[in-house]
């Protein structure tokens, strides 16, 4: 029974994709089924200064986004389907507010608290080299 919870907490592995944003390149991990998704960014201790993990969803939809078993503090940008960024919000580790997008979105992008801000990088800016299906 320990080895399972031990196995539970160990981050899973996941693909690497490359994105842009304008001159900025992002080392970003992919979640893009419901299982991938759940585990996020959980039970990491850290993220590289340009590493993050892009959410894959299914179609555009209502996204919210919570920071449970999450330990470092992130800002997450919302995307519609042409990887335009709807808004852009920090959310803090370890709690369970919800941070939705203000509209339908299609992707979500969690990266270094600040980073977007660092970057200048703000809600109508394109992220490029997005996946586009997910694995079911």
């Amino acid at each position: 029974m320990g080895t399972a919870l031990a196995m539970a907490q160990q981050p899973a592995k996941f693909p690497v994709v490359p994105l842009t944003a304008g001159i900025h390149v992002i080392k970003a991990e992919v979640a893009a089924n419901d299982a991938e998704r759940q585990q996020g960014l959980m039970y990491r201790q850290k993220l590289g200064p340009n590493e993050g993990m892009v959410f894959l969803f299914d179609g555009p939809a209502g996204i919210c986004m919570w920071m449970k078993n999450t330990y470092i503090p992130l800002s997450v940008a919302f995307l519609d389907e042409s990887g335009k960024i709807i808004n852009i919000e920090d959310m803090q580790p370890e709690t369970t507010d919800s941070h939705c997008a203000k509209k339908p979105a299609r992707y979500a992008l969690e990266m270094n608290l600040g980073w977007f801000k660092q970057k200048n990088i703000k809600p109508g800016t394109l992220i490029e080299g997005l996946p586009k299906q997910s694995r079911n």
